[in-house]
C-alpha cells in the first residue's frame, strides 16, 4: 500500500470523529461504517481498560459508551432501511464480506471512456429517483414541511455538475404500486408510522427537530421533485410498472453509462453498471460501482444464477420467510467460514447450494423438483422472471408449460409487442392456475418463461396495443392515450392510475396520531378527490349500482391498511353540467379556458368566490384557493394560522435559498409541523386537480419553492401565536402589508360564503377545547359561534378498511344548496 493510499485510509477511519472523540455518524459513507464500527469498539475497549477510577476515566468511559450505543442504533437503522430495498441482506453482505465487489470509480473519467468507445453517443446515466430522494434532500431542516427553495437549489447543483462533464441524466419515478408488492408497501407504511410517532414524541419532549438519524422525507417530495427536474430541463419519466425494472431495461437497451441508485436489485439485473448514490461525492463525481461480475466470482455463480439467489434469499416479491427453513438447511450443511456473520454465512451457503447441488441437475429436473416450492411455486417463478429484461432468458426455467393461453383483453403488463403486435404466449400452471409469460429463445428455439413489458421494450409513447388489451375504468381510447402520455412524461399525478385501475395510494405524512385537534390530510382532501373521480369516471347519478368506486390506500391514524377504502365520486356543481374530459383536454376554443378554471374551482367547491379568487395576483391564486378550502374544511384552524400561512408566502418572494438556510428557529411546535405537512399535501391536490381540468393554472404558481417554506412558516407561526402585529409578520414591508390584507380579505370573504367565520384563537369560547370530539353526527361546532350539522367530527369517524364512503357523507351543509349531512 502506497503512502497516498495509507493516508486516504487513515483519513477515512478518522472521519466521523471530532477532536473530543465524539462521533459524527452522518459524515460517514455507508460502506465505511463496518470499519468505523470496529473503531468505535476499540475506543470503548480502550476506555474500559484505563487504569484508575477518577472522574476523567469515568467521563471518557461514559462518552465512548454513549458513542458506541449511538452507532449501534444508527447502524441498525441504516441496515434495516436497506434491507427492505431489494434482496434481503445482500447490501450488508457485500459491504462486510465481499469488499472487492465495490470499486471506487470516477464518473467523469467513465464518461470520457464511453465517448471514445462510442463516438457520437452522449454518456447517459439513468437515475432511480426514488432511491435518491433522501440523498438529494440536503437542507438541515426537514420536519417543518420542507425547505423547498433550498432543495430546488440543491437539485440545480446536482444537474449542473453532471451537465458540466457532458453526462446526460434520465430520471425515473415510481408510477404505481404493483399488486404483487402491495404487502411490502403496506409493511413499509406501517413501519413509517412508528417512526413518525417517535419523531413527534421527540419534538414534544425537546421542542426541537430530531437528529438526522431520525430523518423522514418531507411530504410530497417525490411529486415535486419530478416538477423541479422538469423545470431544470431534465428528462423525467414516470413508470407504468415497477420502476427498477424500467430503469434496468432503459439502461440496457440504450447503452447507458450506468444506473445511479441505492437498491440491491440492480446487482441482480443483467444490465449496465450500477453506481451508488449514497457514496457519490458530487464535487469530484467519485462513487462506488457495485460489480455483479465480481459478486458472481465471490459466490461461484454465473450472472444467470443471480435471480434464483435473490428469490431464495427473499426480495420484494418473494417474502424472506418463504424459504427460511431451506436457508437454514443450506447453512447447516455448509462448512463455516471465519469472520462471517450469520447473514453472510447464509448467503454464501445458499450460493454454494446453487453452484454445487442445483447446477448438477440443471436441465434434467425442474426447479420444483429440486427446491421446496410447495404452494409458492407460482410466486417463485414470478420472482425469478421479474429480473429478466426484454430478450433475456433463464437457464433455470426451460421446460415448455403444459398449458398455453394467449392474451386478448386481460389486464396483464406483459401482454404484447407493440412493434410486431404479436401476442406473447402465457403459460398457465395447471396446479396454481396462475399465468406467467414465456418467450422464444432465439438460439434453442425453445419457449422460456420471461418477464417482459411492451411499454419498456419499445417507445413509451406507443400506446395502441396497451389500450386495446387493458381493461380500464373508461373506454375512450383517445383520453387514455393522453393520460398515459402525461403520466409517462411525469406531467400529471394519479390521473392515469384512476382511469386505468381505479386504485391510488398516498404514503405517510407527518401527522401526530395522538393529537385529535387536526384531521388527517387523507380526510381533509377526500372531497376534492371525490369530485375529481366524478370528472374522470362519472358520478353514477343514475343509481348506486352504476356508481364507480375508487380504491384508496391512504395512510392515516388507526388505518391498518388491510383493505383499501372504497370511495365514490361526489357530483360536481358546474354551470351547464360536468364537462367531459374531451372538452377540458382537447378543445382549443377561447371560452374553454374559463370553463377549465370554473371546473377547478368547483373541485374545491369555491365557484361562489370565483371573481375574488381570479382577481388575486400571481403567484398567490392557487394558494388562496387552497387556504380557503382548508379553512372551510377544518374548523380548528384560527386567524393566527391564516396570518402565518399568508405572511410566509409573501416573505418568501424576497428571500434566497442562502437566506432561508440561515434562518434559525427558537423552538419547534408539533402543531405547526402538522400544519406545514397539511398545506404541502394540499399543493399535491392542486397538481391533481389542475392536470384533470386541463391546466388552467400555471404550474410554477403552486410549486412549493414559490409559495411555501417550512422554516419560514414555522417562524411566522410562532410569531403569530405570540400575538405579534401583522407588520412584524411581513417584516415591516409596506408593499407586503398591503398584499397581506388583500389576500386575507379574499380568503375570509370566501369562507364567510360557506358560513365559516375565521376568528382569533383568543376569541374562542372558554369551553372550546380545540379538539375534534368523538361524538355523534349531530354534535355542533361551536368555536365560531355557529352550527353546521354533522360537520367537525366526521374525520375521526371514517374507519379503515373496505367500507364504502358515500358522497353524502362529505357534503358540507349549506342552506342555499339544500344539502344535508
Amino acid at each position: 500500500m502506497c503512502a497516498k493510499e495509507r493516508g486516504q485510509k487513515k483519513a477515512e477511519l478518522c472521519r466521523g470523529w471530532d477532536a473530543q472523540g465524539s462521533f459524527l455518524p452522518e459524515s460517514v459513507p455507508a460502506l465505511s461504517r463496518p470499519r468505523l464500527f470496529r473503531s468505535a469498539s476499540r475506543r470503548l475497549r480502550a476506555a474500559l481498560g484505563m487504569r484508575g477510577t477518577g472522574l476523567a476515566r469515568r467521563a471518557l468511559l461514559g462518552r465512548q459508551l454513549s458513542v458506541f450505543l449511538l452507532f449501534l442504533s444508527i447502524h441498525e437503522k441504516v441496515l434495516s432501511r436497506r434491507a427492505v430495498m431489494g434482496v434481503r441482506g445482500l447490501q450488508g453482505f457485500v459491504a462486510s464480506t465481499c469488499p472487492q465487489v465495490c470499486t471506487v470509480v470516477n464518473l467523469k473519467e467513465l464518461a470520457e471512456r464511453h465517448r471514445n468507445k462510442h463516438p457520437g453517443c452522449v454518456p447517459t446515466v439513468v437515475v432511480d429517483a426514488m432511491c435518491c430522494l433522501r440523498y438529494w434532500y440536503t437542507p438541515e431542516s426537514w420536519v417543518c414541511g420542507g425547505q423547498w427553495r433550498e432543495y430546488f437549489s440543491a437539485l440545480r447543483e446536482f444537474v449542473k455538475t453532471f451537465a458540466a462533464v457532458g453526462i446526460k441524466l434520465i430520471f425515473f419515478f415510481d408510477g404505481m404500486v404493483e399488486q404483487g408488492k402491495r404487502d411490502v408497501w403496506v409493511k413499509r407504511r406501517l413501519k413509517n408510522n412508528r417512526e413518525i410517532a417517535r419523531i413527534f414524541h421527540y419534538i414534544k419532549a425537546h421542542r426541537k427537530q430530531p437528529g438526522r438519524h431520525m430523518f423522514f422525507i418531507p411530504s410530497g417530495l417525490a411529486i415535486f421533485t419530478r416538477f423541479a427536474l422538469k423545470a431544470l430541463g431534465q428528462e423525467t419519466l414516470c413508470s407504468l410498472q415497477e420502476a427498477d425494472y424500467e430503469v434496468a431495461s432503459y439502461g440496457l437497451q440504450n447503452n447507458c453509462l450506468g444506473i445511479l441508485g441505492e437498491d440491491t436489485d440492480y446487482l441482480i439485473y443483467d444490465t449496465c453498471p450500477y453506481f451508488s448514490i449514497s457514496e457519490l461525492c458530487l464535487d469530484s463525481l467519485d462513487t462506488i460501482m457495485l460489480c455483479r461480475q465480481k459478486l458472481c466470482e465471490s459466490l461461484g455463480l454465473g450472472l444467470a444464477d443471480l435471480p434464483l439467489l435473490a428469490c431464495l434469499l427473499g426480495n420484494d416479491i418473494v417474502p424472506d420467510g418463504v424459504f427460511e427453513s431451506f436457508r437454514y438447511k443450506c447453512l447447516s450443511s455448509y462448512a463455516s467460514v471465519n469472520n462471517l456473520d450469520e447473514k453472510g454465512n447464509t448467503i454464501s451457503a445458499v450460493a454454494h447450494h446453487i453452484a454445487k447441488v442445483l447446477r448438477l441437475h440443471q436441465g434434467e429436473k425442474r426447479l420444483e423438483e429440486m427446491l421446496p416450492l410447495g404452494p409458492n411455486k407460482a410466486l417463485f417463478y414470478k420472482g425469478v422472471t421479474s429480473y429478466l429484461l426484454p430478450g433475456q432468458t433463464s437457464p433455470w426455467i426451460f421446460q415448455k408449460p403444459k398449458g398455453i393461453a394467449t392474451l386478448h383483453k386481460q389486464v396483464v403488463a406483459m401482454s404484447s409487442d407493440p412493434e410486431s403486435k404479436q401476442e406473447i404466449p402465457v403459460c398457465t400452471d395447471p396446479d396454481s392456475n396462475q399465468e406467467s409469460p414465456v418467450c422464444i429463445d432465439p438460439v434453442s428455439n425453445q419457449e422460456v418463461p420471461v418477464c417482459t413489458d411492451p411499454e419498456i421494450k419499445q417507445d413509451p409513447m406507443n400506446v395502441e396495443p396497451e389500450i386495446k388489451q387493458q381493461v380500464t375504468m373508461v373506454s375512450d381510447t383517445e383520453i387514455l392515450k393522453i393520460a398515459r402520455m402525461r403520466h409517462v412524461q411525469g406531467e400529471s399525478y394519479l390521473v392515469y392510475n384512476i382511469l386505468t385501475s381505479g386504485e391510488i395510494e398516498c404514503s405517510n405524512t407527518l401527522e401526530d396520531a395522538l393529537d385529535q385537534a387536526l384531521p388527517s390530510q387523507a380526510f381533509v382532501y377526500r372531497p376534492v378527490r371525490q369530485r375529481v373521480y366524478s370528472l374522470l369516471l362519472g358520478s353514477g347519478q343514475d343509481g348506486a349500482s352504476s356508481c364507480p368506486t375508487v380504491r384508496e390506500w391512504f395512510v392515516y391514524s388507526g388505518n391498518p391498511l388491510r383493505h383499501p377504502d372504497l370511495v365514490r365520486p361526489l357530483p360536481m356543481n358546474v354551470p351547464g353540467g360536468t364537462p367531459s374530459l374531451n372538452l377540458l383536454w382537447l378543445n382549443q376554443e377561447l371560452g374553454t379556458q374559463a370553463l377549465r378554471t370554473d371546473t377547478l374551482l368547483a373541485c374545491f367547491d369555491l365557484l361562489s368566490s370565483r371573481e375574488e379568487l381570479q382577481a388575486v395576483e400571481m403567484p398567490f391564486q392557487a394558494l388562496c384557493c387552497l387556504l380557503t378550502y382548508l379553512f372551510v374544511q377544518v374548523d380548528t384552524l384560527c386567524l393566527e394560522d391564516l396570518h402565518a400561512f399568508i405572511a410566509q408566502a409573501l416573505c418568501l418572494q424576497g428571500k434566497s435559498a442562502v437566506q432561508l438556510e440561515a434562518l434559525q428557529l427558537d423552538c419547534v411546535d408539533p402543531r405547526a409541523v402538522q400544519l406545514g405537512a397539511l398545506l404541502v399535501r394540499g399543493l399535491t391536490m392542486v397538481v391533481l386537480v389542475n392536470s384533470v381540468c386541463g391546466w388552467p393554472l400555471r404550474v410554477g404558481d403552486f410549486m412549493p419553492w414559490n409559495v411555501f417554506d417550512g422554516k419560514l412558516f414555522h417562524e411566522k407561526y410562532l410569531q403569530s401565536e405570540k400575538g405579534c402585529a401583522v407588520e412584524v409578520l411581513v417584516e415591516q414591508n409596506r408593499s407586503r402589508l398591503s398584499t397581506f390584507h388583500s389576500l386575507k380579505s379574499v380568503v375570509c370573504k370566501a369562507c364567510l360564503r360557506e358560513d365559516r367565520h375565521i376568528v382569533s384563537r383568543q376569541q374562542w369560547r372558554p369551553h372550546h377545547s380545540g379538539r375534534w370530539e368523538r361524538q355523534g353526527s349531530g354534535s355542533h361546532r361551536t368555536s365560531s359561534g355557529y352550527s353546521r350539522s354533522g360537520q367537525g367530527q366526521h374525520w375521526r369517524h371514517q374507519g379503515p378498511g373496505s367500507r364504502q364512503h358515500e358522497p353524502e357523507r362529505w357534503k358540507r351543509h349549506s342552506p342555499s344548496s339544500g344539502w344535508s349531512s
